[in-house]
């Protein structure tokens, strides 16, 4: 097999972009110097561009910048330490932008792969360039992206008490994301992204790989849709926890969940409305909530307990290789399966896992991790350790008839780590309480208090 050196590398470019109306489908076009080409599609299913010049003109400006964001799947195959863009120049402040994104966005990644990349990401910009975004009335309507987790069912159904028009997104054609929509009897926009088939052949050559800021890709594609589809709102379900970094190496935070994080949110809600469309909103409905709040609301939403999916197994691109259950062995399965367990009747828990994973000892390093006794936080969208603690916590101090006292995690937890917790009961208040650290519009801040009763 021939070898690819990542080091041999000087420039990655955006050559170009494109969009087929009759097949709703946009390309995205990139190369390494004068050699390998990348083409990269995302289609747009039941899309039609709208006539209207002002609306075209927002579409092809919002589909210039996400061509920028899913350029950092091929940019990080070699890291080069030039980049040219030869679609047309963009600002200073938007350069800076993107040096931003890639460089957090990516940390996890050259964290993993030893490398270190500051100082390295420059966009190229033009200080003659100017940008002004359109400003027209989108439809009123509220887009929620589900991921098949439990977050975006909290989502769904507090905002659908409002009465409020709504609408689903999901990036990929995923069973679970199905069933949750087929349950809350909404629509469901579909986008379905192609990556180039090019770089998988690269990683399998020795090409740089690991996490990308998938949240970001996602955050540039709801514009377009938004143009597309017809909705003035993006209410994204991240909790407070994505703003925990995982560790700090070399003075620089490592956060897996970056792209999830307020300050990812601030960014990219300020830059939508800098340069595409100034009256999209975009913002997290559950930001004020941690992981453990959210899973005491969705214990309530048994309508969806049999349908939702955390397991990242049950989401590879690969239709071949993916679960259609837990996979019980993994850092989500564990979160998911702890942060549910004070909140849900132990045996039913259990049968929607299929496993007790509290009462197996081969578990435990798993579970030292998400508590930090271990390592550091796993490089999952997992919550905080102190959202771990306190779960433990409470199947530790809960009634004398806990369904869970005697499960071996639970009597470890309870004998080797709690005796060295500094006021556990405060600690389970904090996690539960409501966080005044988001960007939710007043309005939108009422429905959540109402909605979870704090």
């Amino acid at each position: 097999m021939t070898s690819f050196d990542p080091s041999a590398i000087k420039t990655f470019r955006f050559i170009s972009y494109s969009f087929n109306e009759e097949k709703s489908r946009a390309e995205f076009c990139y190369a390494y110097d004068n050699g390998p080409r990348f083409t990269e599609h995302l289609t747009f299913h039941q899309a039609r561009l709208p006539t209207d010049l002002m609306l075209r003109r927002a579409f092809f400006r919002a589909l210039r910048y996400l061509h920028l964001v899913l350029g950092v799947s091929y940019y990080k195959a070699a890291v080069p330490n030039s980049i040219r863009i030869e679609t047309s120049p963009i600002t200073e402040q938007c350069a800076h932008f993107f040096d931003k994104l890639y460089l957090n966005g990516l940390a996890e990644f050259a964290y993993c792969n030893q490398l270190d990349l500051r100082g390295r990401i420059r966009f190229p910009f033009s200080k003659h360039s100017t940008a002004i975004p359109e400003s027209f009335k989108l439809s009123n309507r509220i887009a929620i992206p589900v991921g098949g987790g439990k977050d975006a069912v909290v989502t769904i159904d507090a905002l659908k008490r409002t009465g409020q028009p709504l609408v689903l997104f999901s990036l990929g054609d995923f069973q679970p994301i199905k069933e949750i929509a087929r349950i809350a009897k909404l629509p469901l926009i579909s986008v379905t992204r192609q990556i180039s088939p090019r770089l998988i052949k690269l990683n399998e050559q020795g090409a740089y790989n690991g996490h990308v800021p998938i949240s970001a890709i996602i955050a540039f594609i709801l514009p377009v849709c938004a143009i597309l589809y017809g909705f003035d709102t993006a209410a994204l379900s991240n909790e407070r926890s994505a703003n925990s970094g995982n560790l700090i190496h070399n003075g620089f935070s490592v956060n897996h969940q970056y792209s999830k994080s307020m300050e990812f949110e601030k960014d990219v809600a300020q830059f939508f409305k800098n340069y595409i469309l100034s009256d999209f909103n975009y913002f997290s409905f559950l930001r004020p909530l941690s992981d453990l709040r959210i899973a005491q609301l969705f214990s309530k939403l048994s309508a969806y307990h049999s349908v939702f999916m955390s397991c990242n197994r049950a989401f590879k691109l690969d239709r071949r290789k993916r679960l259609q259950n837990w996979c019980l062995d993994c850092p989500k399965c564990r979160f998911t399966f702890l942060v549910l367990a004070p909140f849900m009747a132990k045996n039913k828990l259990i049968t929607l896992f299929g496993a007790n994973l509290l009462d197996d000892m081969e578990q435990h390093r798993g579970f030292d991790q998400l508590l930090g006794v271990s390592g550091f936080k796993p490089f999952e969208c997992v919550g905080e350790i102190e959202e771990s603690a306190a779960a433990f916590i409470l199947l530790t101090l809960k009634q004398k008839d806990s369904q869970w006292r005697n499960d071996c995690l639970v009597r470890r937890f309870k004998t080797k780590i709690l005796p060295g917790l500094d006021n556990p009961e405060r600690m389970v208040k904090t996690a539960l309480e409501f966080s005044n650290l988001h960007q939710l519009p007043d309005k939108y801040e009422e429905v959540l208090r109402a909605y979870s009763g704090t």
